[in-house]
């Protein structure tokens, strides 16, 4: 150590060689066996050929030109869509009904592609009109993805009470999964804190308390507690810092296994893992697909059941064919050329991934229980608990952007002096009526989570 300290010149060793985290986790420079930490294993079988599902996004206003992009995803390798629906055309597909919804999924076989929803408060609606679609195949893989939580979280306001939107979903769900035996119905995530700056660990412990209070929820509509959890998924998010996203599929995991033990019930976590649009550029957008790969891999690793990455030229428009195929093939580069998923779990048995992994856990789990303690995930973003701890760390993630502690590559260092923008699709000026959500009862307040992107501060206007 004297040699050591004697070489980093008058630096201390944490200074010099130690790294903190956003989420306050300190990474040494090396580990040894001493480092080593006891860390669940998931070591399920998975196929060879297919670890796990290549999930493609369509969210073109367009309802019939959806349905080309989702064929054509489909035949070029992609396994499952989600389904964005938002019926001005504004963040989605302009659906507002049944028949909307069959012609986005035209030419679709629902029991062979899973189709996946993105509809916020119209997640209900949406999931009796996908429910409609599929009534010919009771053994469709269909994800309702119903998470009134999470388009509260970010609207900052809900059309009626928050809690009769849960409780209206869930409802909803105990229905159709009488009749869906393999489908699943809400996804718990904390998305809403990770995107509007928020650490891992806030993401996590927002995505455990919410998982609760949708497993509650379905208890009341007349489920078993371990068909209620069976009947989640949790959604993950990843950026471009793949170590840290490995650890945090991992660490997922290891609350998803500790909740549902502390409720009774052994479950296996399904997990579905997005791309992080907080850290996509407009600047040298072509720099995305380094970060999109390296999100995709954290997903491999991890251990994720079903990946979605986004096109790298989402912070500039709609995605054309070509950045439709990139988002596709670079997931098939990775499955099928870099076999990352030929082995269960092959972050286990490292100790640095091993103590990131608990660590991160551990920290999370503490946020989890301070939610809990506020009175659940419902009270935790009305009174601003979430939303204040969110500011904070986006605020300090946003310093050391601007200081160069963290850089942004093609936008804070190495900028492309000679950047073409990427061709994006004009969007196409499409709305239809939709039904209208409210519930009644006044309507839920609390702090919008407003989704950042971080390179924005550095691109002008």
């Amino acid at each position: 150590m004297a040699l050591v300290e004697k070489t980093l010149k008058g630096q201390s060793f944490d200074e010099a060689l130690t790294v903190v985290t956003p989420d306050g986790l300190t990474i040494q420079p090396l580990y040894t066996a001493k480092d080593g930490v006891a860390v669940a294993r998931d070591l399920r079988a998975r196929d060879p050929e297919r670890p796990w599902d290549l999930r493609v996004r369509a969210a073109h206003p367009d309802p019939a030109r959806v349905a080309k992009e989702i064929l054509t995803d489909l035949e070029g390798g992609a396994a499952s869509v989600l389904l964005a629906i938002d019926p001005t055309g504004a963040n989605g597909v302009a659906v507002g009904s049944a028949e909307d919804l069959s012609l986005a999924l035209s030419g679709v076989l629902v029991d062979l592609a899973p189709v996946a929803l993105d509809a916020g408060f119209l997640g209900p609606r949406a999931a009796d009109w996908l429910a409609t679609l599929a009534k010919a195949a009771p053994n469709a893989p269909l994800a309702f993805h119903m998470d009134p939580l999470t388009a509260f979280a970010q609207a900052g306001t809900s059309p009626g009470p928050i809690e009769s939107h849960v409780f209206n979903a869930a409802t909803v769900g105990a229905r159709l999964a009488e009749t869906y035996a393999k489908a699943t119905l809400f996804l718990a995530t904390g998305r809403a804190a990770h995107e509007a700056g928020g650490s891992n660990t806030e993401e996590l412990a927002v995505m455990t308390a919410s998982a609760l209070a949708y497993a509650k929820a379905l208890v009341r509509s007349g489920l078993s507690m371990e068909e209620a959890f069976g009947r989640i998924v949790l959604g993950v998010s990843l950026d471009g810092e793949y170590f840290t996203g490995v650890a945090k599929v991992r660490a997922a995991k290891a609350m998803w296994a500790r909740l549902t033990q502390a409720c009774g019930v052994s479950i296996a976590p399904r997990i579905e893992a997005r791309s992080s649009r907080r850290m996509l550029a407009k600047a040298d957008a072509w720099t995305n697909l380094l970060r999109l790969t390296a999100a995709g891999f954290a997903g491999a690793v991890g251990g994720a059941d079903a990946i979605l990455l986004d096109a790298f030229t989402d912070a500039i428009g709609l995605p054309t064919a070509f950045a439709r195929r990139q988002a596709r093939n670079t997931q098939l580069v990775l499955m099928e050329e870099s076999h990352l998923g030929r082995v269960a779990d092959p972050a286990g048995g490292s100790w640095y991934l091993d103590s990131l992994t608990d660590q991160m856990a551990r920290a999370a789990w503490g946020g989890f229980q301070a939610i809990e303690g506020a009175g659940g995930v419902i009270k935790a973003l009305e009174s601003g608990l979430v939303a204040d701890a969110v500011a904070k760390t986006r605020a300090a993630q946003e310093a050391a952007f601007a200081d160069k502690s963290r850089k942004i590559l093609g936008v804070t260092v190495f900028p492309n002096a000679d950047d073409k923008t990427p061709e994006v699709e004009p969007p196409d000026a499409v709305a239809v009526a939709g039904p209208d959500v409210r519930l009644p009862g006044p309507d839920s307040h609390c702090p919008a989570l407003t989704p950042v992107r971080f390179a924005a501060a550095f691109e002008g206007a």
